[in-house]
């Protein structure tokens, strides 16, 4: 279906399990795989043949200024229209990618983990598990994945995630920091390979940002935070304008009812319940696993590409941590 995991006709499935990190919901897992390459055959994402062709009318006239970018099914090896694109828009393809990523296992040790393609071929992406972990306070363990993503439809810039992972809830973690080094983003149009080396380069300031990371999260577990403090937050996050509609306000009562029974009786916060720290977990938690959506696939979707969500965990990270 076009709105969630390529699925296939002979069976191929997304993978799923409880509380497992957002993205293994969605693709194929890859922890055995060496090289991008691999990656690209496992999770079927090699061989696409990305191409940017000339709109036509029925009558055969040229449409001026707009073109369809096209694949080659995976499976079929059928040419198929994934989205409409304007002159500057350039092609990456997924092979295109490749270099990067196995800089980046050489660089940092990384391995693959998890693979796959949303929305019919629109987007893909690839996450990877660094080698490096974080114990904030000695006693709540986080993991560290490094996730692509990009889109072949124009709808999204190409975007590489540094994403400290809780490992008690499997919350994707979103900090906000001055030069924050946790996100690179690059649009599709101008010279794509420059474009590609400057991520490399950045790349190396990711030690920066997980040192802020951390050492932002010990003072958020050192100080306390009562349910009417965070809610003060969270209505901050979700603010309610004057004449919204009754099923506006029915939507805070449930999300508000979620968020306290997540800070105040959940076994994900018991380590570091009534803390700043445990209040910030509950809105990603929230955001990651609770939140209404249509599907568990829709959901996990959001977590990785949606830059709202993304915007919405720095946000409550800027606004606990004491930052305006």
């Amino acid at each position: 279906m076009a709105h969630e995991i390529e699925q296939f006709t002979d069976g191929t499935a997304a993978f799923f399990t409880a509380r497992q990190d957002a993205w293994h919901r969605l693709g194929t897992v890859t922890t055995d795989c060496l090289s991008a390459d691999s990656v690209m055959q496992v999770a079927y994402l090699g061989g696409w043949d990305i191409r940017k062709e000339t709109l036509h009318t029925g009558s055969g006239a040229v449409v001026p200024n707009r073109w369809a970018t096209t694949r080659l099914h995976p499976k079929t090896a059928v040419r198929e229209v994934l989205g409409l694109v304007g002159d500057k828009y350039q092609i990456v393809q997924n092979e295109q990618v490749c270099d990067l990523l196995d800089f980046i296992v050489d660089e940092t040790g990384a391995h693959f983990e998890t693979a796959g393609s949303l929305r019919g071929g629109r987007e893909v992406f690839v996450t990877m598990r660094l080698p490096q972990h974080l114990t904030v306070a000695g006693i709540d363990p986080i993991d560290l994945y490094l996730a692509m993503c990009t889109s072949h439809d124009g709808t999204r810039q190409a975007r590489i995630l540094v994403t400290p992972v809780r490992i008690v809830c499997a919350n994707t973690q979103a900090a906000a920091f001055a030069n924050n080094a946790g996100e690179y983003t690059l649009r599709h149009s101008g010279d794509i390979a420059a474009k590609l080396t400057d991520v490399r380069a950045a790349l190396n300031l990711v030690p920066v940002f997980l040192d802020r990371f951390q050492d932002a999260a010990e003072q958020m577990i050192a100080t306390e935070l009562e349910w009417e403090q965070l809610q003060r937050v969270t209505d901050r996050l979700w603010p309610l304008a004057p004449g919204e509609p009754e099923s506006a306000f029915l939507r805070k009562l449930a999300r508000d009812r979620d968020l306290r029974h997540l800070f105040e009786q959940a076994d994900t916060q018991q380590s570091i319940r009534g803390t700043v720290w445990a209040g910030f977990q509950a809105v990603t938690e929230w955001l990651d696993h609770v939140q209404p959506a249509r599907s568990d696939h829709h959901r996990a979707n959001k977590v990785l590409t949606d830059t709202a969500t993304t915007a919405i965990k720095r946000q409550a990270f800027t606004f606990l941590a004491g930052r305006r």
